[in-house]
């Protein structure tokens, strides 16, 4: 019998992320000051064929957006520019989050990693990541 310590804080920063996972978190900035990163908003849906990864990034263009396949793990990473002020602008209110985001995706062994694509359409990407074939398990008679 394995005793093991009980922390009854153990837990408390995955429930934390999962509760406000897209909460703007703040950082320092290079210049001293404070920033706000922002993290894109995703919903994840199976279909028989493949899973489908839709990230809302709402003024980027594809340029901006990179998509990476690494050890099971899926990066949708970028960074969301804010336009230049106009000379005369006077700026009352900016409510948008501006900077550079990632957001990883576990993804589940059956996946065919060498066939997923991407497209973007209407400030959503969608990433398309095909199932493989899972093998049937099969019942070995013992002699």
């Amino acid at each position: 019998m394995n005793l093991t310590r009980w922390d009854p804080f153990a837990g408390f920063d995955t429930l934390f992320n999962r509760v406000t996972p897209n909460l703007p978190r703040l950082f320092m900035e290079e210049k001293g000051g404070i920033g706000v990163e922002f993290t894109p908003l995703a919903d994840i849906v199976e279909t028989g064929k493949e899973y489908l990864v839709r990230a809302e990034l709402p003024g980027l263009k594809k340029e901006d957006v990179k998509v990476t396949m690494t050890d099971g793990f899926l990066t949708i990473e970028g960074e969301r520019k804010r336009e230049q002020e106009e000379k005369g602008e006077k700026v009352h209110r900016v409510e948008c989050y501006y900077g550079r985001f990632a957001r990883n995706f576990a993804l589940p062994d059956n996946v065919k990693a060498e066939a997923v694509r991407c497209e973007c359409k209407d400030g959503v990407l969608t990433v398309h990541i095909p199932k493989s074939e899972y093998q049937r398990p099969r019942e070995i008679l013992v002699q």
